[in-house]
């Protein structure tokens, strides 16, 4: 269906008033759901809805689709090697003082320089002192907090959802951060949020709202809330939608959603040629991500397995 412009529609749908050249023209809004009408009042807007339900319901399906589905951004390149940073957080590391995420080859390879000539421990990028204490670190991420940093208020969010760094265990604060480092552009601290839906983590549970807060993530780009997204429809036996998320999550670098294409296959619901280019979109990832000092980083210790 082509997108209709504002400017094609210019009477009230339901009482006519508003056209070019009338005396009582007056200001049109869309249908918010829709875009397809437009109304001069909520009165007609609801006198309307009636005659128009159908008619929206199908195309807000069709505009929810058109975003969801959409290839979402990749994610930002390293500070330092300039290189595309994994989707994965084992393959980069936020660094409080400077705000950055700076990618696991580029952390490895500046402290083992470091550690051949000098013991103190330095922020590849800004070299700002490592803090030494938890009541260090954590003074550091409230200063970032303060500044509306997203990356700092969702992992403060983490640090009261886990006890750690020596703040109480409090789910209802991290719920809290998350949702302010969502509004602010966290991908991660949306996914935690459905993923706490989903399983009744100190909100009741609530696949819709499960639902909601894991699109949120997946159209910003993360691939494991993608991932959840085709579970979800798997479940549901809607094999074709859980696809278009496994072939999404799979470009991210998302081995997991790789692996179940190649199961939809086996069980005839995916083709050959499906499963074949979500292989060449896996490797595709992996391609613009690899770095000799990130392979070095992830050979060395799990921890900065990147892919």
């Amino acid at each position: 269906m082509s997108t209709i412009s504002a400017d094609s529609i210019s009477t009230c749908a339901n009482c006519g008033k508003g056209g070019e050249g009338d005396e009582d023209s007056i200001k049109l809004k869309f249908c918010a759901a829709c875009k397809l009408v437009k109304y001069c009042s909520r009165e007609c807007q609801a006198a309307h809805r009636l005659q128009h339900k159908k008619e929206c319901k199908k195309r807000a399906a069709e505009l929810h689709d058109e975003l969801l589905f959409k290839q979402p951004q990749p994610k930002e390149d390293c500070p330092i090697c300039m290189i595309r940073l994994p989707s994965f957080e084992k393959g980069y590391k936020y660094k409080v003082c400077c705000g950055k995420l700076i990618c696991s080859g580029c952390i490895w390879m500046y402290y083992t320089a470091v550690a051949s000539r000098d013991s103190n421990q330095l922020c590849p990028f800004c070299r700002t002192p490592i803090p030494e204490t938890e009541e260090e670190l954590i003074k550091r991420v409230m200063k970032r907090v303060e500044l509306s940093d997203a990356q700092a208020i969702y992992e403060l969010g983490c640090h009261y959802h886990r006890g750690t760094h020596d703040l109480s265990e409090d789910m209802n604060k991290a719920l809290e951060l998350w949702h302010r480092a969502g509004e602010l552009g966290s991908v991660d601290a949306y996914h935690n949020i459905g993923f706490a839906y989903m399983n009744g983590d100190s909100v009741r549970l609530d696949r819709k709202m499960a639902r909601h807060y894991t699109e949120l993530a997946a159209t910003r780009g993360d691939a494991k809330a993608r991932y959840n997204l085709g579970f979800l429809e798997v479940q549901e036996g809607n094999w074709d939608r859980a696809l278009k998320h496994y072939m999404i999550a799979a470009g991210s670098g998302h081995s997991a959603s790789l692996d179940a294409i190649k199961e939809l296959y086996m069980e005839g619901h995916a083709t050959k040629d499906d499963y074949a280019k979500a292989l060449r979109a896996h490797q595709a990832y992996l391609d613009e991500i690899r770095s000799t000092q990130r392979d070095e980083a992830a050979a060395f210790s799990d921890e900065f397995k990147y892919y």
